[in-house]
């Protein structure tokens, strides 16, 4: 029998999954489910390091997020499904990998001045907000994964997790420092040097107004822009009819831009028809056509993806005592492959001096 590669990821749980999750990281994870032994975390911990002063939040948020996983197809009986703090050798590992990283840099990653500046948060932010890129590099290495879907922001926390493994393989390992990434395992290292699966739209716009500069903001729960994966298709209208497009357009007849409008990024996106989105365009631009009539057509669209999802989720919801039996099962299975990581971790930099029973 073929063992699969092994992929990880997941999701910081801020609250309800949208679109932007969707084709950023979700799709792929429900097409690879049958080639990958896959493994999906709800990274509750890193939640507090933003919401220490809100565990109430921060444990609805983690079954906000399982409801989703279950409700876009993430199916428990190929894939596993767990929660971070419940899987105590990633804590573990984070500690030593951390003694890998130099300080400066981790400071130069952007995705946390991204997240400073995003959240308002100042100076006002725990140590553990820092912490958490290497927290999640032990959360990628501990299941030893090759592969790790993600949306286009986490790339530079993913390189932080290729140079640890690097540095591991070849301190702890005696790895060859030439060694090509695809072969580390094969010369003796422990860790993988994964590779980052993105999805086909890597940041997907809001449906809001550009920022000062004129760009178009990332779709974001905190921003207000977002269309989630559970909206009714009540909700899902009246945001669409809300959606920024061309402010210079006034009336129908009036040529547009389809650049830089989140209506046509939509189209484009979700939109299958993909002849209809071309000639709409060129009408679009040409006064030929509505936003009124092209919002119609988005909305129709998006019920289609969405409304789906939605009433899967109504059906788990409904038994939430089989939600938490799936994240308790999923849970043991990560201990377990977890817990192996770090024994031979541990070997690898002879602190192994005892063998508990578990």
């Amino acid at each position: 029998m073929q063992i699969k590669p092994r992929l990880l990821t997941g999701d910081t749980p801020t609250g309800r999954l949208h679109l932007g999750h969707w084709v950023g990281s979700l799709e792929n994870r429900v097409l690879l489910q049958k080639q990958y032994d896959c493994y999906f975390i709800i990274a509750n911990v890193q939640g507090f390091t933003t919401r220490w002063d809100r565990p109430a939040e921060v444990h609805q948020n983690v079954l906000d997020v399982a409801l989703d996983y279950l409700a876009v197809g993430i199916d428990p009986k190929q894939s596993t499904i767990f929660i971070q703090s419940e899987v105590p050798a990633i804590a573990e590992l984070t500690l030593f990998f951390s003694m890998l990283v130099p300080f400066p840099r981790l400071m130069r990653n952007p995705t946390i001045k991204d997240e400073v500046r995003d959240k308002g948060l100042g100076d006002n932010y725990p140590v553990g907000f820092l912490f958490y890129p290497v927290h999640q590099v032990a959360d990628i290495l501990a299941f030893r994964a090759e592969l790790v879907p993600v949306g286009e922001d986490q790339v530079p926390h993913l390189e932080l997790a290729r140079e640890v493994a690097r540095r591991f393989n070849q301190l702890y390992c005696g790895v060859d420092p030439h060694t090509e990434d695809k072969d580390y395992v094969a010369r003796g290292g422990l860790f993988p040097v994964i590779e980052a699966k993105l999805g086909r739209a890597c940041r997907l716009v809001g449906i809001g107004a550009p920022n000062a500069d004129g760009n178009l903001l990332k779709m974001s729960k905190s921003l207000n822009n977002a269309i989630f994966l559970s909206d009714d298709p009540d909700t899902v209208t009246k945001k669409v009819k809300s959606m920024y497009t061309d402010p210079k357009r006034l009336r129908p007849t009036d040529k547009g831009t389809v650049e830089n409008n989140p209506l046509w990024v939509f189209h484009e996106i979700f939109n299958s028809d993909k002849v209809w989105v071309q000639e709409a365009e060129e009408r679009y631009r040409q006064g030929a056509i509505g936003d009124v009539e092209c919002k119609k057509r988005l909305i129709d669209v998006l019920v289609g993806i969405i409304e789906p999802v939605r009433q899967r989720r109504l059906q788990y919801e409904a038994d939430m005592q089989q939600v938490l039996a799936i994240l308790q099962e999923g849970t043991e299975r990560a201990r377990a492959v977890t817990g192996e990581t770090l024994q031979l971790a541990k070997q690898a930099m002879q602190q192994q001096y005892f063998y508990f029973r578990t």
